[in-house]
């Protein structure tokens, strides 16, 4: 709960960007860059895996230059038509031949008309001319020649729909539609919206009479104005029809009814055909359209608008071009033609139908229908069916909790690789429904992904990266660059708030600073000062220490806060020692400027103490208090007193394990009635010569014999010590205080305990 509550500002703005994507997917409205990134997508996946190559079962005849400049410009006349059709079935054995073309005006290119107005005029009393013309009427009506041409031949035309309400409009006769008027109305409330129209530019009543089917060519451009689907119904005055390429699949298969699959939300996925409904309880809507026959069946993919996605095979040229004049004029092999499915449309300059499409920008429309058909035999079309919408709206919705809640506990780095992670996993889950031939969008999961990452990114940069300014105006004094950023990666742990915590404290003092001070002019002793306290404090920020204040010639850190270190008693007690080997190292430098050499004593403790920001109203510091804290102090001032340079107490001593420490004494420091051992660091194990341990033996010894008060023994002792060591002041010490006790003789429950009256 507490981790929730610290990143609840993050987990509230993802959950804000969550809402507004879920909203797009489950089309309340629309984002146009996630609906523009879902086409990019779409069209990236369609290349990708297209099959390529040519379907030779359809046959687009192509009204080209070569075939205008043959044949003479257009429209060609009805009765080169006829020709063509005639030429199409007869010699060359098409299949099936679709017009991509409207006939929607009477031909009078033979002349008929104006024969006859000379008729009723100026010879219409010339009998051999009104017989001659009677006799050839029938061979200049090229309307009904065409018509006859096509007259129980598997021909389907083509015509347009007006989807403009304000200017309807109605050009020659519709077919029969495939659905009547009221067959769709169980789809109403369902999910599927039919494409309406308010009207068409068709073909002529005896054209459409004698014809076996037609079908629109209408495409449904997205908003970018690429095709990617067309419906395979339009609703006009209640009725549907059909498109040209689902009205030449039927004429190929002997026109088989046209049934509609609609799937049942509360039935468990039953389907209904046009004529009946499953039981159930409503409908999800529209999935395809199903054409069906004795022992024929085959099912068209629709979405939600009864659209069909075109499954391009390729770019252009993905079908055989026959140029049409090659056919009026007998220069195909008739088993180039024979069983195909024949396209009849345009691609010469002033006639192209021109689409863009996904696989080119400039695409003539005939090939779309091309693909449709195509896609349609081999079943090679996608699906989208309406409940894709509710797979998006879960995609999206356990794509973004996944992220809104872990990547604001994750470093940037396996924030970046959860991130990929997530994505390679929706990707993984989109592209196997596509190859299962499924379409999912895609771009709203990976705009979520990139948003939930940026916003976390940016938040972490921003807010973030404001927290560490705020540390590093804090702490900046306190601690060395490196502990601030590293407090700025985990701000949590930082508190200026006063609290108890097992901690470790130093404190250096420079010997005899009163006499330096007093040998040197001001400017001097503060140079001295500088050039000595700035690389001690160095080695404090070093060992991760944390410098309290600074007391004249006295530095105060501590360790453990307001970063907690496990190690503090190690650092602690590393800087005290490496404290005294840098002022070693600065003292040719002293002596260089003429000043004296500079020796500190240095005292370390461990235990239990108060930090955070103390003081009074009108100024307060980050400091640390207690006991422990006073007796560190204490143990720097008796350093001159043993003539040694560090000191540290029993909890330090016992924190840390692998080091050689010479016990010293114990003591009873003033304002402190407890007395505590006190030790002298040597040095770590392993690296303490041998000669040295055996001094260190020795001594334990003495001060074994010390404490028992056998001063003979312990005289004698001391007496060895010195003669190995003359320049160790401990043993003199020790010697000096067995010659005065010898004297008092402090009796028998004498503790052994040093008493300093003195700070």
């Amino acid at each position: 709960m507490g981790t929730l509550k610290k990143y609840a500002i993050r987990i509230g703005l993802g959950l804000l960007l969550l809402c507004v994507f879920l909203g797009h997917a489950a089309r309340l409205y629309q984002i146009p860059i996630v609906t523009q990134l879902d086409f990019i997508l779409y069209d990236y996946r369609l290349k990708l895996t297209m099959p390529r190559g040519v379907d030779e079962s359809i046959v687009i005849l192509d009204i080209d230059e070569k075939s205008l400049k043959e044949e003479g410009r257009w429209p060609w006349s009805r009765h080169r038509l006829a020709q063509m059709v005639d030429k199409l079935f007869d010699q060359y054995g098409a299949a099936v031949v679709g017009f991509d073309v409207v006939f929607a005006e009477k031909d009078e290119s033979s002349g008929l008309r104006v024969l006859r107005d000379i008729g009723n005029r100026q010879l219409k009393d010339n009998a051999a001319f009104q017989t001659s013309l009677e006799k050839i009427s029938p061979q200049l009506e090229y309307d009904q020649l065409f018509a006859g041409a096509i007259k129980n031949r598997a021909v389907v035309l083509g015509y347009y729909f007006s989807n403009d309400p304000a200017a309807p409009l109605e050009i020659g006769v519709l077919p029969k539609p495939v659905l009547p008027a009221g067959t769709a109305s169980q789809l109403k409330g369902s999910a599927t919206t039919f494409e309406r129209a308010y009207g068409y530019g068709s073909n002529l009543p005896e054209l459409m009479a004698a014809a076996a089917g037609a079908g629109h060519f209408d495409a449904l451009p997205d908003f970018d104005g690429v095709v990617r689907r067309v419906p395979m119904l339009i609703e006009y005055n209640g009725a549907h029809y059909e498109s040209l390429s689902l009205a030449m699949v039927r004429a190929l298969f002997g026109f088989p009814k046209v049934e509609l699959g609609v799937v049942d939300a509360g039935g468990g996925g039953g389907s209904t055909g046009s004529a009946g409904r499953s039981g159930g309880g409503g409908y999800t809507g529209l999935e395809w359209l199903n054409l069906s026959a004795d022992g024929f069946n085959l099912k068209i993919p629709v979405d939600q608008n009864v659209s069909t996605l075109v499954p391009y095979r390729g770019p252009q040229g993905s079908f055989r071009y026959v140029s049409a004049t090659d056919v009026l004029r007998d220069r195909i092999k008739p088993e180039e033609l024979k069983g195909k499915i024949v396209l009849v449309g345009a691609t010469a300059k002033g006639l192209f139908d021109l689409r863009s499409t996904p696989v080119a920008e400039v695409y003539p429309g005939v090939e779309v229908h091309a693909n449709l058909i195509s896609g349609m035999i081999n079943q090679t079309i996608k699906l989208k069916p309406p409940y894709v919408l509710a797979a998006d709206v879960v995609l999206v919705l356990l794509t973004g909790l996944v992220l809104i809640f872990l990547l604001p506990m994750l470093s940037p780095l396996y924030a970046t690789l959860a991130t990929l992670a997530v994505t390679l996993v929706v990707v993984a889950v989109n592209l196997t429904t596509w190859y299962a031939n499924l379409v999912l969008p895609m771009a709203g999961s990976l705009l979520l992904i990139a948003s939930l990452f940026a916003l976390n990114m940016s938040y972490g940069y921003f807010v973030e990266t404001r927290s560490k300014q705020q540390i590093n105006k804090l702490f900046g004094r306190y601690v060395s660059p490196e502990l601030v950023e590293e407090m700025g990666q985990h701000p949590e742990q930082v508190s200026m708030e006063g609290e108890s915590r097992e901690m470790s404290v130093l404190f250096s003092d420079v010997r005899g600073f009163t006499t330096i001070s007093e040998g040197l002019e001001p400017h001097e002793l503060s140079r001295l000062m500088n050039e000595f306290l700035s690389p001690l404090t160095h080695v404090i920020y070093n060992h991760r220490g944390t410098v309290d204040k600074y007391m004249g010639d006295c530095i105060m850190a501590f360790w453990g806060a307001p970063l907690k270190d496990p190690d503090h008693a190690r650092n602690a007690l590393l800087a005290g020692m490496a404290m005294q080997a840098r002022l070693a190292e600065l003292q040719p430098h002293f002596k260089a400027q003429g000043w004296p050499e500079i020796h500190i004593g240095v005292g370390v403790n461990s235990g239990r103490m108060s930090v955070g920001n103390m003081g009074s109203e009108i100024r307060v510091a980050y400091t640390v208090m207690g006991d422990a804290v006073n007796l560190a102090s204490r143990l720097e001032g008796i350093t001159k007193q043993y003539g040694v340079g560090m000191i540290v107490g029993e909890a330090t001593r016992d924190a840390v394990k692998d080091f050689v420490f010479r016990e010293l004494d114990k003591v009873r420091v003033k304002g402190k009635d407890e007395p505590v051992a006190i030790f002298e660091p040597i040095g770590a194990a392993g690296s303490v010569s041998k000669t040295v341990m055996e001094e260190m033996k020795l001594f334990q010894q003495a001060l074994r014999l010390y404490r028992a008060q056998d001063w003979d023994q312990a005289e004698l002792q001391l007496y060895n010590l010195q003669k190995m060591s003359p320049a160790t002041k401990l043993y003199a010490i020790y010697a000096e205080r067995v010659a005065k006790l010898r004297m008092l003789s402090p009796g028998e429950g004498w503790d052994g305990v040093w008493v300093f009256e003195t700070k």
